[in-house]
């Protein structure tokens, strides 16, 4: 089955790929002689483009305000 795996989104977008169900929320990818396995369906991999792009934005949007709270503690920071 084709799924859309958003594991790595932030480093290396979302990536498309023929997988086998496993059970479980689990699959594992066929194309790749040592089976690469991915656990969580909604949160790692996804049935439709869809669902991984609103995934993708959700951990887009979470990394952004992460960054601005250390940006802010940064500069927040005084050396005497």
């Amino acid at each position: 089955m084709k799924v859309w795996i958003t594991k790595y989104a932030l480093t290396d977008g979302i990536v498309e790929k023929e997988c086998q169900d496993c059970g479980d929320g689990m699959v594992k990818e066929i194309e790749n002689p040592f089976p690469i396995y991915y656990h969580g369906e909604g949160k790692d991999w996804h049935r439709t483009k869809e669902s991984a792009i609103q995934k993708a934005e959700e951990m887009r949007k979470k990394k952004i305000e992460s960054l601005k709270k250390k940006i802010k503690k940064l500069e927040e920071m005084k050396f005497e």
